[in-house]
């Protein structure tokens, strides 16, 4: 009996048990758009760590990371944007293809949204925001019909592709965690390692 028994262990260890039904997925069940991909920590520390550089450098926009999640890249951004009176020129902006939500870390501000765009001009193909960040889009000087929000620390913005925004008084600062969708992946990929680099070293104007 013992020596069957031993049989049975030396057997068991040699031809591991199937991953149980449950663990594999169904042919005829809707496929994972991202296959056996890993998820994405980015902690506090270091999007704090992009404030800091923004504030110390001038920033304005910066991109934490730019995932792959299969049929889209997730963009993750930290903005940090000084005391503003009145509007600057023409700095209504709409991106073409990349969706964007802000959630308001810090501050308060007005922001204005609407799709229809007065003169609107097309914003250069090699600007680094639109290589790195959000894609192509315009910029313009006014936004038809827009609707104004006062937005403050805990606020969440939906932005859609092709929808003008236009910050118009900002109280003392505002600082919000920027979250880029990009089904057509125009922007390019950045992970972790080349997060650290940027941080080292003054950022590229």
């Amino acid at each position: 009996m013992k020596k069957i028994f031993l049989s049975v262990l030396v057997a068991a260890a040699c031809f591991p048990a199937e991953p149980m039904a449950q663990d594999k997925v169904n042919p005829t069940d809707p496929q994972p758009t991202c296959n056996m991909c890993p998820g994405t920590l980015i902690p506090l520390s270091e999007l704090d760590a992009y404030t800091k550089k923004a504030m110390a450098e001038r920033l304005v926009d910066q991109q934490v990371r730019d995932i792959d999640i299969g049929k889209a890249h997730v963009g993750i951004g930290m903005v940090y944007r000084g005391k503003l009176d009145k509007p600057r020129p023409d700095s209504v902006a709409e991106h073409d293809q990349v969706s964007e939500v802000y959630h308001v870390i810090s501050g308060s501000a007005t922001l204005v949204l609407g799709p229809d765009i007065v003169n609107r001009q097309r914003r250069p193909a090699t600007q680094r925001t639109v290589v790195e960040f959000n894609g192509p889009g315009n910029n313009g000087s006014d936004i038809r019909n827009g609707v104004a929000h006062q937005i403050k620390a805990g606020d969440v913005v939906v932005i859609p592709a092709g929808t003008g925004h236009w910050f118009t008084k900002i109280d003392d600062h505002i600082n919000y965690l920027m979250i880029r969708f990009d089904p057509d992946r125009v922007t390019p990929l950045k992970g972790e390692v080349q997060s650290k680099e940027y941080l080292s070293k003054p950022a590229p104007r």
